[in-house]
């Protein structure tokens, strides 16, 4: 992720000449995704709304609008919502996405195969 400068202020460039995959993430209050894991795609993580708890690998930490995360492939991560309020991520996936490679490790909905 870069910024650039222009004389009318600014823009933030997420990704360049990449195949990428682009979502807004929404996680209702007091809900989270499952534990999980790819091994054929890289993400980025760029808060937009909320405070979510996020998880990657053993490091759990608290984030803020404006906070970013870029993890690799085999990187166990989550998204938790403690808070009452909708949290908004963009999510910025390169490499090949396929839904069909997410690993999950922990899930309260009960999808793990």
């Amino acid at each position: 992720m870069k910024t650039v400068k222009k004389p009318w202020g600014s823009f933030i460039q997420f990704t360049h000449n990449e195949k990428s995959t682009v979502k807004i993430l929404i996680v209702n209050p007091k809900e989270m995704l499952s534990l999980q894991s790819h091994q054929k795609r890289s993400e980025f993580w760029y808060v937009l709304e909320g405070n979510p708890t996020l998880v990657l690998n053993t490091k759990i930490k608290r984030y803020k609008p404006g906070d970013k995360v870029k993890f690799k492939p085999g990187t166990k991560h989550r998204i938790i919502n403690k808070t009452k309020k909708l949290i908004k991520i963009l999510e910025i996936a390169t490499g090949n996405f396929d839904e069909k490679d997410i690993i999950r490790y922990e899930d309260k909905y009960r999808r793990i195969k």
